[in-house]
């Protein structure tokens, strides 16, 4: 299994590295360089929109690399993935700043950022699919928590590239060039994970679909008719996790910056710090949800991502270096991971293997729209119009740890309506016979 894993975790790290990369600057460089002519407000909101293309991009590559992984398969389907991410990534690197050629800068900006998104929305899908189906059906929480870990991986090392090329190009520089290079460094990763991915094989239970003859012909539609129900919860259990997870981030370097007055270097050294350990919990979590289940695992996670919402803002307000890092790293290595870990397999294993690229994939990708993607916005203006909104006596963060609560509510109800499938076979395809006692159940 090492090899498979190998293939899936570092291939997802990459891609990751390329998305938080973009979200990171997105807080911090781009409102400047894409957006000089608004307030820092607004421009903080225009640069999020921009970010928030990517998340729209992200279903629909989950559709069309979900299409042609249940089609063609998971391995080539996931060689192109990382090429599209790659590409796009490091073309960011190369463009003009407004001031250069005016609108064009941030609409091209937009168009390689959907061209992101729509790779990481095909990455998923087959990064845990060729964990899932190499692994045994009584750890698959575990398996496929290795591909979750590229989020930390990612997220580590966007956050020491930025630390870095900051420390290199001080002040405006870091402005005029510095910003560049992490992006550019991209097309160096993208020759590692094409090395990698291309030394595997494609999986077992595809191969069996393929010899079988029950590949799908249009699996998006096919999925949809079979498994609408499955995709809709899959969207909305993640809404407790999605959506925090990008104010715990993006938003963290625009609020902690910008209200809190706090260093970049600190918020930036925190995510890193989390990121280390998360990559040790997300593994544990999940294989304590093949024990205990998965289910109830991720409702009990719901219901603590609720209660910490109000404690990490306060937390926050310290302004305290090690109390500001415990908030991050409690708020991601704690309640973030106890969720996302085991979510890979909570997803996938609903759908059967003809159409589970294509169903996992949507399932995922479409909280990127209703959850992750809008939260950076929807916190950035919730802070801004606090009091006109609540009045001026309550803290501007209080309806975002509002914001925070509804979702988590959200997931704990779509959780309840799951079937749960720890320590059991994954879902049957639909054709097959036994696939009908199953749902009859």
């Amino acid at each position: 299994m090492l090899p498979i894993l190998g293939a899936s975790t570092i291939g997802t790290a990459i891609e990751w590295y390329d998305f938080f990369l973009y979200g990171f600057l997105a807080a911090t460089v781009f409102p400047k360089l894409f957006f000089p002519e608004l307030d820092p407000v607004a421009g903080t909101i225009a640069a999020f929109t921009t970010n928030f293309v990517g998340f729209l991009a992200r279903p629909i590559g989950g559709a069309f690399f979900g299409w042609f992984g249940d089609r063609v398969g998971r391995k080539s389907t996931l060689i192109a993935t990382l090429l599209l991410m790659g590409i796009a990534t490091a073309l960011m690197g190369l463009l003009p700043g407004y001031a250069q050629i005016g609108l064009a800068a941030p609409l091209l900006l937009s168009i390689l950022r959907f061209l992101q998104g729509a790779g990481v929305g095909g990455e998923w899908g087959g990064s845990v699919l060729l964990s899932m189906e190499f692994g045994d059906d009584r750890r698959r929480g575990f398996w496929t928590s290795w591909p979750q870990t590229g989020v930390p991986v990612g997220l580590a090392l966007s956050a020491l590239a930025v630390l870095a090329f900051q420390a290199l190009f001080p002040g405006t520089a870091f402005f005029t060039i510095g910003w560049r290079i992490p992006f550019l460094l991209s097309a160096v990763l993208i020759v590692v994970g094409l090395y990698i991915r291309l030394r595997i094989l494609e999986t077992p239970a595809f191969r069996r679909v393929k010899q079988e003859g029950r590949v799908s012909h249009i699996p998006v539609l096919e999925v949809f008719r079979h498994y609408w129900r499955e995709i809709i919860l899959s969207a909305l259990l993640r809404s407790a996790e999605q959506a925090p997870f990008y104010i715990f981030t993006t938003f963290l370097l625009a609020y902690g910056v910008k209200v809190l007055k706090l260093s970049t270097n600190l918020l930036y050294a925190g995510l890193v710090i989390t990121a280390i350990i998360s990559f040790v919990m997300m593994p544990t979590y999940s294989a304590i949800s093949d024990r205990v289940g998965r289910k109830r695992w991720y409702m009990i996670g719901c219901v603590l991502m609720a209660a910490f919402a109000f404690p990490y803002f306060l937390l926050l307000q310290t302004k305290m270096s090690v109390i500001v890092v415990i908030a991050i790293v409690l708020s991601i290595s704690l309640f973030h991971d106890w969720l996302y870990g085991p979510q890979a397999a909570l997803i996938s294993e609903r759908f059967g293997t003809s159409l589970r690229y294509s169903g996992a994939s949507l399932g995922y990708q479409l909280a990127s729209i209703t959850a992750g993607g809008p939260a950076p916005i929807i916190a950035t203006y919730l802070v801004a119009n606090s009091k006109t909104i609540i009045g001026p006596t309550a803290p501007s963060y209080t309806l975002i740890a509002g914001f925070i609560i509804f979702m988590a509510v959200v997931s704990f109800i779509s959780t309840a309506l799951l079937r749960e499938y720890s320590g059991k076979a994954a879902a049957q395809d639909v054709t097959e016979p036994e696939a009908a006692a199953v749902g009859s159940k």
